[in-house]
């Protein structure tokens, strides 16, 4: 056991134990090999199940949101003497933190609701740099030893070096420790050193429009909408999305190019100033579309035009939150 999941479980069983908290959310080793799944801890009994490792991918703010809402829809037919309150943990390393800052800023849910585990974070394995790293076997068995990742498939094993198989978006973090916590496991890191955080941006936004645009069209033509990057994203908690609305239909019931990108491209827009870089949406697309890309655009603009980063501040709000009087709005009447 590491020293950091040592502290998570120490921390989650003191929370329990004095009743501080309803349940804590964290990690346990998953069904397949070098995978994990949320965790649920209701007991400390349980604790034992929580685990932290390279292997640790998803943004958990997304079942903090989900446990305090349907706990805040259970409460409404119960008699006002009878309603309890919900008190949440969650182990949180830099980007969830900073979902978790963006609910609170939309008043999703008081501060008081939840209990933040803090983590240092170098990242996380992509699943699909793993796959290339094997020539797209099965994995039937893998572990972690130090900075190797050691992997077994059906043609024997192999060594992959941790770092090339560490998720872009993580290479490229400016926030490697939670930017809000109220327990820290572990001491803080120092971010990766990149030469430039927007390269992928600034590198597409070089190529001709044409270009562009066909590269865009080609990506979401692989899109079958099974909506799993929506499903994932912490901040995509709207109780109706405009997807599934009929009055008006925004989209058709099939799958065709003109309406996937008209779901990409509103969900991209809702994005806007809301997106942390956490690549969950990345990792659990089936198809490989490359979201990222586009979604850094959106971080590139919100810190170039107004000097804001997705959850990075829980009070400085966010641009399309709040207004400046002496905004010129240059981009509307001279747009790049």
């Amino acid at each position: 056991m590491n020293p950091i999941e040592e502290k998570i479980r120490e921390e989650a069983k003191r929370l329990l134990d004095e009743k501080k908290v309803d349940v804590v959310i964290g990690y346990e080793t998953g069904t397949l090999p070098l995978q994990t799944a949320p965790c649920f801890i209701t007991s400390s009994d349980e604790i034992d199940r929580l685990v932290w490792n390279p292997c640790c991918k998803q943004n958990l703010a997304i079942y903090v949101h989900s446990a305090l809402s349907q706990h805040r829809e259970s409460q409404k037919r119960v008699k006002p003497e009878d309603k309890t309150d919900k008190v949440v943990a969650v182990v949180a390393r830099g980007c969830t933190s900073r979902s978790l800052v963006i609910h609170l800023q939309e008043k999703q849910y008081n501060r008081e609701d939840v209990v933040i585990i803090g983590i240092p974070c170098q990242g996380y394995i992509d699943k699909n740099k793993l796959e290339a790293g094997v020539d797209g076997l099965e994995v039937i068995a893998g572990s972690i030893d130090g900075d190797a990742v050691k992997v077994e498939t059906s043609k024997g094993k192999t060594e992959l070096s941790l770092i090339e198989v560490t998720a872009d978006n993580c290479l490229e973090c400016r926030f490697c420790n939670p930017v809000i916590h109220d327990f820290m496991a572990g001491e803080a890191i120092p971010a990766y050193e990149s030469d430039d955080e927007f390269a992928v941006v600034d590198d597409f936004a070089a190529l001709p429009e044409a270009e562009r645009w066909a590269y865009f069209s080609a990506e979401m033509n692989k899109c079958m909408r099974c909506y799993a990057c929506r499903n994932i994203c912490p901040s995509c908690y709207c109780k109706v999305c405009f997807v599934d609305q009929s009055q008006p239909e925004w989209v058709g019931a099939g799958v065709n190019p003109s309406d996937n990108q008209v779901f990409q491209i509103m969900r991209m827009f809702h994005m806007a100033g809301r997106c942390v870089d956490c690549g969950s949406c990345v990792e659990v697309c089936a198809e490989g579309v490359d979201l990222r890309k586009f979604l850094k655009k959106l971080d590139k603009d919100d810190l170039d035009l107004y000097g804001h980063r997705a959850g990075a501040e829980l009070d400085k709000e966010a641009p399309l939150s709040t207004f400046r009087e002496n905004d010129e709005e240059a981009f509307i009447f001279e747009p790049e």
